[in-house]
């Protein structure tokens, strides 16, 4: 059970730590200088078909 418990806040605390450091950067001015340059890209993988 504590693992259980382990593991699910470190669940949490990744994405409260992830979603407070995207947006400090989406809210700084080096990141709307960056988002204004090359724009809000997502990188695609390519599906490829020889697997």
């Amino acid at each position: 059970m504590a693992v259980l418990l382990w593991i699910f806040s470190m669940l949490i605390l990744y994405f409260v730590i992830y979603f407070a450091v995207k947006d400090g950067i989406d809210k700084s001015e080096v990141g709307k200088l960056i988002i204004k340059k090359y724009g809000n890209q997502k990188v695609e993988r390519e599906m490829d078909d020889r697997f």
